[in-house]
Order: structure tokens, then sequence, then C-alpha cells
């Protein structure tokens, strides 16, 4: 808390000093004076930024914004949230949902995973060692392809909800499908059934105060992510909830890609077709799923809730499936946990890469691994929508294709909508699917929720899917990338810059 009034003191004193040398009547030897304090604090910033040992280039960027671009560079720093990406920011919350983590590992004896083939015992050693959750293999897993089928699974299990329902989301919008399902709760939570609802306040600013209020009128409690009201104050506000959790009863739970509203269904016009992909989870995967979920509802609500949440119903021996790997990541993880996980499943191939990222704008260590990867021959396929939602991020991507087809990667620009799916598919048997984009804001800003898939039988779902994307998207020829005009250079190169904080 002092550190954060100091910071904000800063921030006055920098606005004042800045004020009194440029505008001011003060005589030069006063301006000479503020002058120096605020090369103090500019320095000290600098300081405090080098001994955070990032990589080289991203602290001399931070750098030349602190000195380039007076008072702006300082607050676009303090309040973008590259400050307190390894401070105390979430440290209350990263050190109790640890103490859980380490409890759940002691819940069950480790399963037997010596069934797995050579790559996925490989890529499991690593998640198992890494993580502080335990890969499971008593779980089952079923792959829903877009809205539709999505939505229409979860009203099914919504309204067939004998005990809970506890469910969170980045967007959550007061439309036609967003009042859908709030009815359903509401009928669900005056038959009895408790109802917990998270949603994060940026991503669901348009979730209607009034739709709130008949939610917590109905017996629903409702709590919203790092209200922004208070995010200015305390820094939390660039630091997003972008989980998509659904847990019902214990027994089954909903991940992936889609939030809530028309535009996921393919209904906005201004958008057009949405191709997605969720994950419906059954048997023990459920618990670390809600696990997760009631350590943002302890966060945000202040009750404790952990010690009543019930064992899921397990699957039956004859129906076991491969092995299941649920993975939070955020603030309130390991620094950077998903991005090394991506990393790991990359490295573990090999013959086959399939990606799929609305926003691919991976880090060096990543873009590594897919070009040592193409060039020892293995099969890469990068796929990205050919309208993204955002010029920065659209043409951010589009900078790396250069390097990648240089060594040979596949890169399809997706045509027929809008591809907001995440999903990574290695050697045929290994998978990603979740919340986490292949951007520095998932790999250190976002709180993200993924799934690994280890050898299940949805996997050949999802290779199902990708080869139908694949027909809906053109493939990029290197010859015909390499004429593209100077604007698109340009414009790839500017969006570039941005990278680090996208």
């Amino acid at each position: 808390m002092i550190k954060r009034r100091i910071e904000f003191l800063f921030v006055i004193i920098l606005a004042t000093a800045l004020y009194i040398m440029m505008f001011s009547g003060f005589s030069s030897f006063i301006k000479l004076i503020f002058a120096i304090i605020y090369g103090v604090i500019i320095l000290i910033s600098v300081y405090s930024l080098m001994l955070e040992n990032r990589s080289a280039p991203h602290t001399l960027l931070w750098m030349y914004v602190l000195v380039l671009f007076p008072l702006l560079g300082y607050f676009f720093y303090l309040y973008s949230g590259q400050l307190y990406l390894k401070g105390y920011l979430f440290k209350n919350k990263r050190s109790k949902d640890r103490e859980e983590w380490l409890k759940l590992l002691n819940r069950v004896k480790a399963p037997s995973l010596a069934f797995l083939q050579d790559n996925q015992q490989v890529f499991a050693k690593y998640a198992s060692r890494a993580s502080l959750t335990s890969i499971s293999t008593a779980s089952r897993t079923t792959v829903l392809n877009n809205g539709q089928e999505t939505f229409s699974e979860m009203k099914r299990k919504l309204r067939a909800a004998e005990k809970y329902i506890h469910i969170e989301y980045y967007i959550f919008r007061s439309d036609r499908l967003g009042k859908e399902i709030i009815e359903i709760l509401i009928e669900k939570a005056r038959e009895g059934i408790e109802v917990l609802f998270i949603f994060d306040a940026a991503g669901s600013m348009s979730l209607s105060g009034g739709d709130i209020a008949k939610m917590k009128s109905a017996g629903i409690k409702a709590y919203p992510f790092s209200p922004l009201k208070y995010g200015f104050f305390n820094q939390k506000f660039n630091f997003r909830n972008h989980r998509k959790i659904v847990v019902i009863d214990g027994e089954s739970g909903f991940v992936g890609g889609l939030n809530v509203g028309v535009e996921y269904l393919g209904e906005d016009d201004s958008i057009g077709f949405w191709r997605d992909t969720h994950l419906m989870l059954e048997g023990d995967a459920v618990y670390t799923l809600h696990t997760i979920f009631l350590l943002d509802w302890e966060y945000v609500s202040g009750e404790s809730v952990l010690k009543k949440r019930p064992h899921p119903k397990p699957i039956e021996e004859g129906e076991l499936d491969g092995a299941v790997q649920v993975v939070a990541s955020g603030p309130d993880t390991q620094q950077g946990i998903m991005s090394d996980f991506f990393y790991a499943l990359i490295a573990s191939a090999t013959k086959s890469i399939w990606i799929a990222s609305p926003y691919f704008v991976p880090n060096e260590a990543i873009r590594t691994a897919l070009r040592v990867a193409a060039v020892k021959g293995v099969e890469v396929r990068v796929m990205v929508p050919e309208i993204n939602d955002g010029f920065l991020t659209q043409y951010a991507s589009r900078s790396y294709f250069s390097e990648l087809l240089r060594c040979g990667v596949e890169v399809y620009s997706y045509k027929k909508g809008f591809l907001h799916q995440k999903i990574i598919i290695v050697d045929g048997n290994l998978a990603s699917i979740g919340t986490a984009n292949m951007d520095m804001r998932s790999f250190h800003l976002n709180f993200e929720v993924n799934v690994f898939l280890f050898g299940t039988s949805s996997i050949r779902d999802l290779i199902a899917h990708y080869e139908e994307d694949t027909e809906d998207s053109e493939l990029i020829r290197p010859v015909a990338y390499y004429k593209r005009g100077y604007i698109e250079r340009t414009k790839e190169s500017f969006a570039r810059l941005f990278s680090g904080v996208l």
C-alpha cells in the first residue's frame, strides 16, 4: 500500500515538474530544480526496471518509453501492468492458490502414465513437474464445435443442474443469448440451487446493471472481477480475468474460447461467421477446473468455499480415455507458465504441429521452437484469421510470417469468418485447448485456463475440425507474400513495435 501511494505521488510530482518546466513563469533556477527532480524519479524507475532482469530488448523498450515520453511514458509504464509482473500485486491470491494446489496434488495418487507414447511421455514428464495440477486418467472430454453446439449442450446441462452452477466469464453480454442464460440461472436459483457468477469488470461492461440486480434478487451471488473503479489506484485494471468456466454439480465442466454474446453464435452482421471451439469435461478433471473457479470466487467475494466443494462423479474404468491436465495461468500462478507449456508442447513434436490462434504474437522462444521444428522436417501449420478485430494484432501477427515462411512453416489465412479458437495439436496425439491466446497478454497479464490432452479420442475431433478449417483458408505463398507492398510492410513493422504489450 505504501509503495502504491509513493508511485501515485510520483505521478503528481512528475506532472507538476513538467508543468513548471514548460508552462510556468518561474525562474530558470526553479525550473532546473524541478528538472532534476523529474530526472531523479525517472532514473529511479529505470533502475527498478533494470533490477527485474527481464530480456534486454524488453527492458530497453521500456527505458526508451520512460525517457522519451515525458510523463506519458511513466504513466503508461505504471498502469500498463508492466511494473508488477513479478511484484506484490495479487501476492495474497498467489500464495493462497499455491497452498491449495499443493493440497490438491496430494489428494489422490498420481496415475500411471506408462500407456502414453514416447512423445506424450516427453511432454507429460515436463507437465507433471512444471504445474501444480495433476494429470488425470479418470476423465472424459468432448469437443464442442462453434457456438450453436456449445451453447445448446451448455444450456441442456444448466437446466438439468440439481445442486449448483458455478459460472465465470470474461465477456458476458445482456443480449439475446446472455438474457436466455440469465433466465436459466434465475430459474435454477429459485429452485434452491446455488448459483455463483463471476464476470470480468472490463470484458463484461455490456452486462447491464439491471440484469445483475435481477440475478441478485433471485438469489444468485454475482461479483465482478477487478472492478474498474478501484483499478486506477491499485493498478489492477490491466490484469483481466480471461477465463471461461462453467461447472455444474461437480460432474461436468465447460472451458474454451467462447464468451457469452450473440456474436459467438455468428449473429453479429458486422463480424459474420464466428469459428470457435469449446470443451466439455467430465470426471476427475472437473475437480481441478472447479478449484480454479473457487479460488477466483474466494478472491472476489471473500467467502470461504473451498472446503465445501464436492468430489466429482468418477468415470467408470471401462470409459477411461487417455489423460487430461487442466492448467491455470496468470498473475496468481508461476509467471509465464502457459508460454512454457506451449513451448514444451511444440518442442515435443516429432511429426506435426498445428496451431490456430486469433492473436498470434508469439514470443522469441516459441518462434524459435517453430522454426527449429520446421527445419527438422516437422510439419508446422499456423492458422490465423484473415481479418482480425484489431489493427495492431492483425499486423503484428503478419509481421512474423516472413521468418516462419522462410523455414517452411505453412501459414493459413482463415477466410470464412472470424477465427477465435485457441488450439494446438501435436503429432495427432497431443493437444491444447482453452482460453489462452498466443500473445503477451495471455502469457503475462491475463488470468487464463487451458486443458492439455494426452491421446484422448477428442483429439480426433480437433484434427477433423482443423482439416475442415484448412479448406476454408488460403495458404499464404512465400513468393506472393514477399511481393506485398511497402504500405503493408510499414503497417506490419509499426504494429510489431507493440508486440510486447499485445
